[in-house]
């Protein structure tokens, strides 16, 4: 079983002993041991996974990497966060996935009008089985516990992954910006209820349905 080590929280170190990871394409950024690297067709899912990601305009593109020693990974000095999953499915945007277990399935799911809002289309990444996965964030990721009683509401703009038993909700209105005096547009803000986590950054990527 290969082994996560997030190294200076920018550098993600997998530690291997003849099994493979899953990494994003091009994000190696150094190795010692023996390694082989593969480019995989339609995010590891094969030919149907890569007409679904054309389809639905989710674009992940990946590697396998198998070998003996120790690989890194990094992509653009981006803040890495490990998630640990129990035969639980994560829910992230494909650009935010860094490295993953071999052993755990990767797939595409509708997630309604937050992805339109964010311009990445209106399905997201899963990610799902027993193993660890490497996420990435602009900033530090903030995870945030949501319950019955607590529900979330987040700007897509900083949303970056969920976990657990959550439901989503989509709503239009005032954006947090609009409290300072800025924005002007129609925005959409995501709501999260049930039980679980969300992650988000710091940091706000641009969306085409207004300032959010």
């Amino acid at each position: 079983m290969a082994t996560f080590r997030v190294q200076d929280s920018r550098v993600l170190a997998v530690e291997m002993t003849g099994d493979s990871v899953k990494a994003k394409n091009g994000s190696m950024v150094a190795y010692d041991g023996t390694m082989n690297f593969k480019k995989l067709t339609g995010g590891g899912e094969g030919i149907r996974g890569m007409v679904t990601r054309r389809l639905t305009n989710e674009q992940m593109t990946v590697m396998e990497v198998r070998g003996h020693g120790t690989c890194w990974f990094a992509d653009r000095a981006a803040e890495i966060s490990l998630v640990h999953l129990q035969g639980e499915k994560l829910y992230v945007e494909s650009s935010n996935v860094l490295c993953v277990e071999a052993a755990l399935r990767t797939g595409t799911t509708f997630t309604g009008l937050r992805g339109a809002s964010q311009g990445n289309g209106v399905f997201t990444t899963t990610v799902e089985g027993t193993g660890q996965a490497a996420i990435i964030s602009d900033g530090p990721a903030v995870i945030l516990r949501v319950t019955k009683q607590h529900p979330l509401t987040v700007d897509p703009g900083a949303y970056v992954a969920h976990q657990g038993s959550l439901k989503q909700s989509f709503q239009s209105g005032v954006t947090f910006r609009h409290f300072f005096g800025e924005g002007g547009g129609e925005a959409f803000q995501i709501r999260f209820e049930g039980e679980g986590l969300v992650y988000v950054q710091p940091s706000e990527r641009d969306t085409i349905a207004g300032d959010v």
